[in-house]
């Protein structure tokens, strides 16, 4: 018998089973491979490691010293790349293994963690904004922005929040394959959600949170 990371919960992704009218919309997880080169970098320490080689190939080339040294250079830089970058991607694997992301008609969850698991739950009264950020390769990622008193600590959050914003961090969606079209839903089920719980004006209702490109890296 196979046992799954998440065999053990009431609903996949979720502490408990949903509340009375609380239906689940979508639910995603971020591409482990996308994962290792924009949240580990692990393709950036692979390079770092490369030219390091090259450095050395340089050094030999240009000094006239013995061939024998760059095969040296090369036992020792090659190997050591290699586990490095290996060590960052299997970080990626396991993380984006045991994270998934929840949209329901009223509220995101974010369940990530693999010594410690966590469940972060942000209802939409709290979020104020959904931005967008496309990649070539399929993925995006999806950075909530908070409005209210409300606040979560960054490193608590991380990989799954917004590069940079340490004073309001921002939870983010990060890197799942199809965001744009989970960043529709959203906006959707936060428009429903608001209209049911009030009948907002002419003059407000053009303020309903909505999918925006954003610029800065996730």
């Amino acid at each position: 018998m196979t046992i799954r990371e998440h065999d053990y919960e009431p609903v996949r992704g979720l502490p408990e089973r949903l509340p009375p009218g609380e239906e689940v919309l979508w639910q995603g997880a971020p591409d482990w491979r996308a994962l290792a080169r924009r949240a580990f970098h692990a393709d950036k320490v692979a390079l770092y490691f490369a030219l390091l080689l090259v450095w050395q190939a340089a050094l030999v080339v240009g000094q006239g010293r013995p061939a024998g040294e760059l095969a040296s250079a090369a036992l020792w830089y090659v190997p050591m790349g290699t586990i490095a970058a290996g060590i960052l991607a299997f970080f990626a694997w396991i993380n984006a293994r045991m994270t998934v992301y929840t949209i329901t008609n009223r509220r995101v969850v974010v369940k990530f963690g693999v010594a410690l698991p966590m469940t972060v739950n942000l209802p939409f009264g709290i979020v104020r904004d959904v931005k967008l950020k496309s990649y070539r390769d399929g993925t995006g990622d999806l950075a909530l922005e908070l409005g209210g008193e409300e606040r979560i600590f960054y490193l608590h959050l991380w990989p799954h929040v917004r590069r940079w914003r340490f004073v309001n961090p921002q939870p983010m969606l990060r890197v799942v394959p199809g965001a744009a079209e989970a960043g529709e839903r959203l906006v959707d089920a936060m428009r429903r959600f608001e209209a049911d719980e009030t009948q907002p004006s002419a003059e407000t209702a053009g303020a309903a949170p909505r999918v925006q490109q954003f610029a800065a890296a996730g």
